[in-house]
């Protein structure tokens, strides 16, 4: 997984692209409906910001991961959810509002967060030791291009010219989408070789972290005494987290190879766990109405 064309041009672009897909979907409206209904974004915003690194930090810990992977562990973990979230979100009869509100604030929040605290997961699992770093200002600078930036392009588009932001919408959607699977096949394809050794390297943490955090989610939203749909949503908002935010900062902004395998492998992984999960939503739903 060395740093190519792949990570230094397509995968910021296809970011873009993704973010400004999202920038066309949202307005105003969307964030006053948070206020309407603050407990449940509350309890997902809390759970993706602060209980998600904590898992992701716990079963580096616990399998002891070798100290790259671990980074490249928490780095993922300290991603906002992404569009695939929104996705599955209105696939499995979620809260879509809430899902879209959710991803929106995470995303303007983790140009901050991820820089600070994964300068601190690298200091912790490397030690003394560590041959990179990763320079807040830089990070922290290309995050707000990169997400920020297109998402405030996509909103103000749609409040000056609504007509042209629902008939690009569906376009940029389809683009992000491709670029997308065109980022993740460019990484299988490099690393074709290498995939059984990333999947044996990294396998378990990806997976772990994946259901843990969609299952810890969705119970935690329960257990707050959310609507089915709301809890469906909060479950696939912390636990499908932005592989391609984690790719851009392990592979480009880190250049690190190693780093990245566990957001390629986890990338691969929850487009699988994220349908079971809507499909298992779906028939509990089904059975209870019976």
């Amino acid at each position: 997984m060395e740093s190519t064309v792949l990570t230094k041009v397509v995968l910021p672009l296809a970011l873009f692209v993704i973010m400004l897909g999202m920038g066309l979907a949202l307005s105003t409206g969307d964030f006053k409906r948070v206020s309407k209904n603050p407990k449940a974004f509350l309890v997902g915003l809390w759970a993706q910001m602060l209980l998600l690194p904590a898992i992701g930090f716990a079963i580096a810990t616990a399998l002891s991961l070798p100290p790259m992977l671990a980074v490249g562990l928490m780095i993922l973990a300290l991603c906002p959810g992404g569009t695939t979230s929104n996705l599955y979100a209105y696939l499995a009869k979620g809260d879509l509002a809430l899902s879209i509100s959710l991803t929106a604030v995470a995303s303007l929040i983790a140009p901050f967060s991820l820089p600070i605290i994964g300068s601190w997961a690298l200091h912790h699992f490397m030690g003394d030791s560590i041959a990179v770093s990763l320079p807040l200002g830089k990070t922290i600078i290309q995050l707000i291009a990169i997400t920020v930036l297109p998402v405030g392009i996509g909103m103000l588009v749609r409040a000056k010219a609504a007509g042209f932001a629902d008939r690009a919408e569906k376009p940029v959607r389809i683009a992000s989408v491709v670029f997308l699977v065109a980022v993740i096949a460019g990484i299988i394809r490099g690393a074709w070789s290498e995939l059984p050794d990333f999947f044996a390297d990294a396998g378990l943490a990806a997976l772990l972290l994946n259901l843990g955090t969609m299952a810890t989610g969705f119970a935690l939203a329960k257990l707050a005494r959310l609507s089915r749909p709301q809890s469906i949503t909060i479950g696939l908002e912390v636990g499908l987290q932005n592989g391609t935010t984690a790719l851009l900062v392990t592979g480009t902004i880190l250049a690190n190879p190693v780093m990245s395998i566990p957001p390629a492998v986890y990338s691969i992984i929850m487009f699988i766990t994220g349908a079971i999960f809507s499909v298992v939503v779906n028939m509990g739903a089904g059975q209870r109405a019976e």
